[in-house]
């Protein structure tokens, strides 16, 4: 302990005023008037009692008062050293994204961890993190040796893409709960397609010092598969088009053999030459797969130190074309003709039509058809209306166009809801057009040409729950999507001739249809591709006993009993094929590949890195980074001044009450 400012400890001299005020001020005589003082006799009185100490406790407190104003002036000090070493929180963070499978990065990472955890104190606690899509606690704060190396060994290559902005969140919260220095040592190559948008995201908290350890930085050429295109579903084998797109990364103008394979054989190759560092397109015609479902892929043959991205996997279900059950009325002949022109010129026509009017629907079952539509119907059996609720709540979906006749009936059916009214535009010299679109439906992929189409006529339906996808002018609805239990009921508020709207004549009719007609067969969950760490949705409506199966690409089931019977959907944490079986029965093969973003091996500046790491000067990235005990002073005036007024407030009401006893004494 020590003193900013010890010339003010000369005030303690002022000690004496409590002496003065308490002693020396009541040895007082007062002289009194007397004729003669010759028969007085000389004498000598004690002065005992004048020198005696009378209120104790008032005279402590005041002595005490001078004492915490001197010493609070003269500014009292502790010194505190910082945290040593072994107080600092030390973090292992390995980034295990899929740009570490190139070359020996991942175990150069993990044998990088394992000298910094050898390097330090056995003291000290330390703790075991992995980088890749989100952050990974693997340890808890631990001293152990045995099991913190453990954690660096076990840990396996990943396919998801990393950020970086994951990592700072973490610390953030980290720094919420754990108050003492931590020192993160990062191992990762750095990748630049890892930084978030903003840089913000990546800010350590004050009391973490991040050390970089990079991983192999240098500019490595890498030739990958970007992207396929090609059907999910297949009719007809000789129609097909495979398109994929090869991109160069740092890479050389170089021409590459780029080969199809389905189920492990080589079907076609191409030669493409590719820019440098650019990209190319490759177009294979026909796809030749036997009837199910095929697992496909488009390799490159590349040659580079990543070829782990030189395969692009995707699947291709072959099967006879699916039926969609058309219910209209018998003298409407423009909405089958329409809609079923639509549906065969479609891009991939794996549908066709069967159309019948409501009076042969009675004995017809719905669970044999991929959707069924009801245009411009007034009423429907009542055996076919229950029948189709049945099967939208197991899975099964339904289109209804509400056509000019909604305004003769009060309720929709399947739908549930009532059509309040409906408006007849032409009747009032003109026509509405769409105001709003939610692109995100899948009905809505390609919706351009939606703001020039002309309604004549469109029913009012009460959306309730329902999704509304599409709205006119007037904020009608046009467009609703309501789940029901595991499916979807789609209204139309208007027709799908070309009298209460023109858009059968548009060509945005075709694809609205297409992508429709796929949305409600569930065509665009059954194959194709996604990318790691997306989401399947396993059920849409509330949880029920029925369960579901998954088949993970390493030939696991993920899912346990309880969870196959309630999960509303999984994520896809891995590339390779994936098998589900939903709710409805029905089977998927799900190819998932890594996102392209991480086969662009580029690494972040290294003034970028100077900026994140919070040092301006090279940052130590050795394994003997440790941290210095420094000292820092702590100032006790505060306290001191604290005390001065606690005592101030006692010693004033302490005073208060001997003044009264004085008095009473007088």
């Amino acid at each position: 302990m020590g003193f900013l400012s010890p010339w003010f400890l000369l005030g303690l001299g002022a000690l004496a005023l409590p002496v003065y005020v308490h002693l020396l001020r009541r040895h007082t005589t007062e002289p009194r008037p007397v004729s003669s003082l010759m028969f007085f006799e000389a004498g000598t009185q004690s002065s005992t009692k004048h020198r005696r100490l009378r209120y104790l406790l008032l005279f402590a407190l005041r002595a005490l008062l001078v004492l915490l104003a001197v010493l609070a002036f003269a500014n009292p000090f502790l010194r505190r050293t910082s945290a040593s070493a072994s107080d600092t929180l030390l973090l292992v963070a390995v980034d295990r994204s899929y740009s570490m499978n190139a070359g020996t990065r991942l175990a150069d990472a993990k044998k990088g961890g394992l000298d910094v955890l050898a390097a330090r104190r056995l003291s000290q606690r330390a703790q075991v993190l992995v980088l890749g899509e989100k952050l990974e606690i693997l340890t808890q704060p631990i001293q152990d040796s045995g099991a913190l190396r453990a954690a660096v060994e076990g840990i396996q290559p990943g396919d998801s893409h990393g950020t970086f902005g994951e990592l700072g969140r973490g610390m953030r919260a980290m720094a919420e709960t754990v108050h003492t220095p931590i020192e993160l040592h990062l191992f990762s190559d750095m990748q630049a397609s890892n930084m978030p948008a903003n840089f913000a995201d990546m800010v350590m908290p004050g009391n973490v010092r991040l050390v970089l350890h990079p991983i192999d930085t240098a500019v490595v050429p890498n030739w990958t598969v970007e992207s396929v295109e090609a059907p999910g579903q297949l009719v007809d084998t000789k129609k097909a088009r495979t398109v994929a797109v090869i991109a160069g990364h740092g890479t050389p103008a170089a021409s590459r053999v780029v080969s199809l394979v389905v189920s492990g054989t080589v079907v076609a190759t191409r030669k493409v030459d590719v820019p440098a560092n650019g990209r190319a397109t490759v177009t294979f015609d026909g796809l030749d797969v036997p009837y199910g479902t095929s697992r496909c892929e488009v390799r490159v043959e590349s040659s580079d130190r990543f070829p782990a991205d030189d395969v692009s996997l995707f699947a291709v279900k072959r099967a006879d074309p699916e039926r969609v059950l058309f219910v209209h009325q018998a003298g409407d002949a423009r909405s089958p003709l329409y809609f079923g022109a639509a549906l065969a010129a479609a891009a991939q026509a794996s549908f066709v039509l069967q159309t019948i009017t409501p009076e042969q629907a009675a004995d017809v079952d719905p669970a044999k058809y991929a959707f069924v539509v009801l245009s411009d119907v007034v009423t429907i059996p009542s055996i076919l209306e229950n029948s189709l609720i049945r099967n939208v709540q197991s899975g099964g979906s339904v289109l209804i166009a509400a056509g000019a006749s909604g305004t003769h009936r009060g309720r929709i059916p399947v739908y549930g809801a009532n059509v309040l009214d409906g408006k007849f535009y032409s009747r009032e010299g003109g026509f509405a057009s769409v105001a709003q679109i939610d692109a995100s439906h899948p009905s809505m992929k390609e919706a351009g040409g939606w703001p020039a189409m002309k309604f004549f006529y469109a029913s009012i339906v009460d959306p309730g729950q329902a999704r509304v996808v599409a709205r006119l002018t007037d904020g009608t609805p046009l467009l609703l999507d309501k789940q029901v239990g595991e499916g979807h009921v789609v209204v139309f508020a208007s027709g799908l001739d070309n009298v209460t709207n023109d858009l059968p004549l548009h060509p945005a009719f075709v694809p609205f249809v297409e992508q429709t007609a796929r949305y409600l067969s569930g065509a665009d969950r059954l194959s194709g591709a996604r990318v790691v760490d997306s989401f399947v949705q396993l059920r849409s409506g509330a949880a029920s006993g029925a369960g579901v199966d998954i088949v993970a690409p390493d030939g696991r089931h993920p899912l346990s009993l309880s969870e196959a019977a309630t999960a509303q959907s999984f994520q896809l944490a891995h590339a390779g094929f994936y098998q589900v079986r939903f709710v409805n029965g029905r089977d998927s093969l799900i190819a998932v590949n890594p996102d392209r973003r991480e086969s662009d091996l580029q690494p972040i500046s290294e003034d970028v890195l100077k900026l994140w790491s919070g040092s301006a000067s090279d940052t130590p990235t050795g394994t003997d980074a440790t941290a210095q005990p420094t000292e820092h002073v702590a100032s006790l005036w505060w306290w001191f001044m604290l005390c001065l007024l606690v005592v101030a407030l006692c010693e004033s009401v302490l005073a208060s009450r001997y003044l009264g006893t004085q008095r009473e004494e007088a």
